[in-house]
C-alpha cells in the first residue's frame, strides 16, 4: 500500500508477463486533460519518497486474506462467510481454479496461515462492461474456513456512508510502482469521498461508476499494486474492494467496488440464484 511521491505516468493495464499481471493493482494512465497540471506533480518531483501506511497490529483485520499464486501474494480479499471470499474481478477473471489459493489467519506472509483451495469463481457477468465497471468477484472455497481470533468474517454494509467518513484500508500492496511487496500487512486510514466530488476531481471520468466508492488520497497515501481486491472497512463493515487508480498515491482518488451497490448480486450468487 502507500506510497510514493513523484509525477504519475502511464502504465499498461495488461502486461505480457503473468507474474506482473497477477500482482498488479488495476491501474490506468492519467488522462490527457490532466497531463501537465500541477495536481499531477509534487513539490519534490520524482523524489520517490515512501510514506503513508504503517504495519498493522496483530488481529486488526481478521477478515483479510491473501490470494496466492505460484509467485506468492498477488491480490487481497475479504472473508464474508465460512466458504466465501469477496475480491476484485480482475484478480481472478483470467485464472484457472488451480492457480488460486486463499491464505487466511496471518499478517506476515513469511509465516503462512491456513491455505484453502477454490472450487468456484463467480465474476460479475458484466465485468468490464463498460471499461473498469463491475469489477467484483466471489470465490467459493472447497471447505469451510476454520474460525479463530485471527480469522473472522466481516459484515456487508447496511447503509451508505457520509462524505468524509473514516475508512481503513489494509493490504500487502507495494510501497511504490513495481516495487517489492511487504511481508507484513500494512494499514492506512483514509476518507470516503462522495461520488459527485470524486467525479469532479477526475474531470467526470466515465470510468468512475455508481458501483464505485472513492477514497480521498493525498500525495503519498493510498493503495498500490498488490492491494487489489483488498478490504476497505468503515464502522466494522466491508464498504469497498480495491479496484483501480492512477499509480500510485499521487494525489488522485482511488476507486473501490461497493459491496452495498452489489449486495443483491452477492446474495443471489451465494444462494445459487445468480442474477445481474
Amino acid at each position: 500500500m502507500v506510497i510514493v511521491e513523484g509525477i504519475a505516468f502511464a502504465v499498461l493495464l495488461i502486461l505480457a508477463q503473468e507474474s506482473l499481471v497477477t500482482r498488479a493493482k488495476r491501474i490506468k494512465s492519467i488522462p490527457d486533460y490532466l497531463q501537465g497540471k500541477d495536481g499531477g506533480k509534487t513539490t519534490e518531483e520524482g523524489s520517490g519518497r515512501v510514506v503513508g501506511g504503517i504495519t498493522a497490529e496483530e488481529g486488526l483485520a481478521p477478515y483479510q486474506v491473501s490470494l496466492q499464486n505460484f509467485w506468492g501474494h498477488y491480490c487481497g480479499g475479504a472473508i464474508i462467510a465460512e466458504q466465501w471470499i469477496l475480491t476484485a474481478g480482475h484478480c481472478v477473471v483470467t485464472k484457472d481454479l488451480e492457480d488460486i489459493l486463499v491464505m487466511t489467519g496471518t499478517q506476515n506472509l513469511e509465516v503462512p496461515g491456513i491455505t484453502y483451495h477454490v472450487d468456484r469463481v463467480h465474476v460479475h457477468c458484466n465485468y468490464n462492461k463498460p471499461d473498469m465497471h463491475n469489477d467484483i468477484a466471489l470465490l467459493h472455497l472447497n471447505e469451510s474456513i476454520v474460525w479463530n481470533e485471527r480469522t473472522q468474517p466481516i459484515s456487508l454494509p447496511t447503509r451508505p456512508m457520509e462524505d468524509g467518513a473514516d475508512v481503513l484500508l489494509t493490504g500487502w500492496g507495494r510501497e511504490e510502482v513495481w516495487g517489492e511487496p511487504p511481508d507484513l500487512l500494512k494499514k492506512i486510514n483514509l476518507k470516503y469521498m462522495e461520488h459527485g466530488r470524486c467525479k469532479a476531481a477526475l474531470n467526470n471520468d466515465p470510468d468512475v461508476d455508481v458501483g464505485h466508492i472513492c477514497t480521498y488520497t493525498k500525495v503519498g497515501e493510498g493503495s498500490c499494486h498488490g492491494d487489489s481486491g483488498g478490504p476497505l472497512v468503515s464502522g466494522g463493515q466491508l464498504v469497498g474492494l480495491v479496484n483501480w487508480g492512477i499509480p500510485c498515491a499521487v494525489g488522485y482518488p482511488d476507486m473501490h467496488a461497493s459491496p452495498l451497490y452489489y449486495k443483491n448480486w452477492i446474495r443471489s450468487t451465494m444462494s445459487g440464484n445468480r442474477q445481474c
